[in-house]
């Protein structure tokens, strides 16, 4: 059974730091690329970063320069480093795996950033 699940997620203060991990199993094959997506309350969903098999990243222009992805393959788990936290990152995270034509998702992970 394929199976992404998110950990990490919890509660930080402004200009604090945290790190989301995702684990995949149970892929015929491996996964084309990897992503983060997080929705907070009355927004849209919203592409945070992605990173692809060969490694390469890339990430939305509201994170970039904080939050930074990578994976260990040993694991079989991505990581999503996020730093200089803002109250605007509060949102629920969601791992994302591409195989083929198909789109695997984790059940989310909630980060909030408030004093």
């Amino acid at each position: 059974q394929v199976q992404v699940v998110e950990s990490g997620g919890g509660l930080v203060q402004p200009g604090g730091s945290l790190r989301l991990s995702c684990a995949a199993s149970g892929f015929i094959f491996s996964p084309n690329a990897m992503a983060w997506y997080r929705q907070a309350p009355g927004k849209q969903r919203e592409l945070v970063a992605r990173i692809t098999a060969a490694g390469e990243t890339y990430y939305g222009d509201s994170v970039k320069g904080r939050f930074s992805m990578s994976k260990d393959n040993a694991k079989n788990t991505e990581y999503l480093q996020m730093s200089s936290l803002k109250p605007e990152d509060t949102a629920v995270y969601y791992c994302s795996a591409r195989v083929g034509l198909s789109d695997y998702w984790g059940r989310g992970t909630q980060v909030t950033v408030s004093s």
